[in-house]
């Protein structure tokens, strides 16, 4: 059980039981990283409100569950599930690695080959084969102090993946890593760390797919780190359609070299509890990227997107967009900060929030910030909150459209300009198809 004084928990204990046996245990190197985790952890605890970046969401409900760790995968796959519930469509090209509760699942992977120089692997795998070529990288990229729930990661990550893409490499076809929860049948948590290289000139797609198949509590604590070298591009695409009793967190950090380009987008749908954040360092002139996202709430759910975009250098840009539902005693919050360093000259950086009220009992709280310490800069950043334009909704009803289908094209086309981002036709196609879905229009 969880200790509501100090927020210091059971976590600490597990990490004590466990420390012996998770990957890499031997390796000196990554010890000291896991004890500056947990170590960071115990200082810290559980955010609060009280803590300005977690002002608008609460972590109080992790105190009241005792969660256990998640078993083997092989453990957790329920009879029958020999087919994962993925994304994209199914074919010969598909290279999808799938997380049973944070870890490997050869079963339902289908991996194939690579392209020269692209690897794909599961951490566990990847800290015996390479070690040393995980050392420079993993725990660097996303700092723990200050973060007590990436240190909380940093302390007890046993598996996730591992995407090297080598320079020049093309990855053509999107990689998809399939992440599923709530398989078993008691409350569990489980830490799943992801590792992604892009060397210089390179390409790839990366989906990340939470998915929920069980009605159990559990608590999915998810980190990516991802460094794109010069010249080199990633998109990377994340659905979160935990289940309904699941608490989400996870935060995306991301190294751009010169001229390297970063498109990210994210569509929230699931979970009782969840916040993704995302935190973008420009580090070479020319970067540039674009953090977008959706989310629908309904029912009590809540969801926080925080974002965090600093440029370093000059002639970088950003564009971030996020746009959300909100139904029932729903709750959204949006915290996004663009942070302009000395000598970022000629930064342009725009930054714009915009939620639906579909009822009078759901709530956003956004809080948009520019911190701007260049010259010669365009930035821009703004919020609206609104309900559906009753004129626009009259105009559909006239022309026999029933009123609850005309709700829904109003709510599908308030959401485009966000999915529109995605420019891969099939995943646009999919996030399109789970967004009528949560309309009941699908």
């Amino acid at each position: 059980m969880l200790n509501g004084n100090s927020g210091a928990t059971d976590f600490e204990a597990v990490f004590t039981d466990r420390r012996a046996s998770l990957p890499g245990a031997d390796l000196a190197w990554l010890t000291e990283l896991r004890e500056s985790g947990i170590n960071q952890f115990r200082r810290q605890g559980l955010p609060t409100p009280r803590t300005e970046a977690w002002k608008y969401t609460n972590l109080r409900p992790l105190q009241k569950v005792a969660f256990a760790a998640a078993p083997d995968a092989a453990a957790a796959r329920p009879a029958g599930l020999d087919k994962a519930p993925s994304l994209l469509p199914s074919g010969e090209h598909v290279r999808r690695l799938v997380l049973t509760e944070g870890r490997f699942d050869p079963a339902l992977s289908s991996i194939g080959d690579l392209p020269p120089g692209v690897t794909l692997e599961p951490l566990a795998q990847a800290i015996r084969r390479d070690p040393g070529g995980l050392q420079s990288y993993l725990g660097r990229i996303a700092h723990p102090v200050g973060q007590p729930m990436l240190a909380l990661n940093t302390a007890l990550m046993e598996d996730g993946v591992v995407l090297r893409v080598g320079r020049g490499a093309v990855l053509s076809e999107p990689v998809e890593v399939l992440h599923l929860g709530g398989l078993s049948d008691r409350a569990v948590a489980y830490h799943p760390r992801l590792l992604v290289l892009l060397e210089a000139d390179s390409r790839a797609v990366l989906v990340e797919n939470f998915v929920g198949l069980g009605d159990a509590s559990y608590f999915a604590n998810a980190v990516t780190e991802i460094r794109v070298a010069e010249g080199a591009r990633l998109d990377h695409i994340k659905v979160q359609a935990e289940g309904a009793a699941a608490t989400h967190l996870a935060s995306c950090h991301v190294w751009l070299d010169r001229q390297a380009t970063f498109i990210g987008f994210s569509l929230a749908l699931g979970a009782q509890l969840s916040r993704n954040e995302v935190h973008v360092r420009l580090e070479g002139e020319g970067a540039r990227c674009r953090v977008n996202g959706a989310y629908l709430m309904r029912g009590k759910q809540h969801c926080d997107n925080t974002t965090l975009i600093e440029h370093l250098k000059p002639e970088t840009s950003c564009r971030e967009v996020f746009k959300g539902v909100l139904d029932d005693q729903s709750r959204g919050v949006f915290q996004g900060r663009i942070m302009v360093h000395r000598g970022a000259d000629k930064t342009d950086g725009h930054q714009l929030s915009k939620a639906l009220l579909l009822s009078d009992r759901a709530e956003i709280d956004a809080k948009p910030e520019l911190e701007i310490y260049a010259d010669d800069v365009k930035c821009s950043h703004g919020a609206t909150v609104g309900d559906i334009d009753e004129q626009a909704l009259f105009y559909l009803r006239a022309r026999g459209i029933p009123e609850a289908r005309a709700r829904s094209l109003l709510i599908q086309a308030f959401l485009d300009e966000a999915l529109d981002e995605v420019g891969i036709p099939a995943l646009h196609e999919a996030l399109l198809s789970r967004v009528a879905d949560w309309l009941g229009t699908g």
